[in-house]
C-alpha cells in the first residue's frame, strides 16, 4: 500500500510527505514535482501554454505510473482527486491522509511559500482568499469522502503531523506490517 496525501496546497502535503517518508523507509514522490520534471516546465507555464486540461492528461498519467509501484509516500496535487478516475486509483492503491487548514492559515502559508506564485496558477481572478474559499467548498466534500484519516495541520508542526499519521497507521491493517509503521529517524 501507499500513503497518499491529498489536500489543498498549502496544507503541509510536500513537508509532511519527505518526513513521513523518511519514519516509513519509504521512497517519497509529488505528483506535482513529477509533473514539472518531466515537462520541463512549472505547472503556472504548463496551465498558461497548454490549459489546465492538459495539466490534468499529465496528472492522471502521474497518477496511473505511480500506482504499479511498490510501497511509497505519495504528495498529490491539491486537485489530483477531482478526477473520478483518479480518486479510485489512490483509493485501490493506498491509504488516502488528509491534509487540512483553515482557509486563513492556507492563504498565508501559500502568501509566504515564495515559489507558490512561481510554480502555481490561480484558479480564477479572485484574490486569493476567496478563491481559496471557493475551491475548498467543491474539495472539502471530496477530501472527507475520500480520506481513510484526517488531520488538521493549522497549529501543529511537520513533526506532530508525522507522529500523528505513524500512530493512525500502526492501527490500520489495510497498510500492512503495523508494528514496523514509522521508524525514528534522527
Amino acid at each position: 500500500m501507499h500513503v497518499i496525501l491529498i489536500g489543498y496546497r498549502g496544507t503541509g502535503k510536500s513537508a509532511v510527505g519527505k518526513r513521513l517518508a523518511e519514519k516509513l523507509q519509504m521512497p517519497f514522490y509529488d505528483t506535482d514535482e513529477l509533473i514539472e520534471a518531466a515537462t520541463g516546465r512549472s505547472i503556472k507555464e504548463i496551465v498558461a501554454e497548454n490549459g489546465w486540461a492538459y495539466f490534468r492528461e499529465k496528472e492522471r498519467e502521474t497518477v496511473q505510473g505511480l500506482a504499479v509501484l511498490h510501497r511509497s509516500v505519495i504528495a498529490t496535487g491539491g486537485g489530483v482527486v477531482m478526477d473520478e478516475g483518479n480518486a479510485a486509483i489512490l483509493k485501490k492503491h493506498g491509504v488516502l491522509i488528509w491534509l487540512n487548514a483553515d482557509v486563513n492559515t492556507i492563504v498565508e502559508r501559500i502568501q509566504d511559500d515564495l515559489n507558490s506564485d512561481k510554480r502555481r496558477p490561480s484558479f480564477s481572478q479572485e484574490d486569493i482568499m476567496k478563491e481559496t474559499e471557493d475551491v475548498l467548498k467543491k474539495r472539502i466534500p471530496v477530501y472527507s469522502r475520500l480520506a481513510d484519516y484526517s488531520i488538521d495541520t493549522a497549529k501543529k508542526n511537520v513533526d506532530e503531523i508525522v507522529d500523528s499519521i505513524c500512530q493512525f497507521l500502526r492501527g490500520t491493517d489495510r497498510f500492512g506490517k503495523k508494528e514496523s509503521a514509522c521508524q525514528e529517524v534522527p
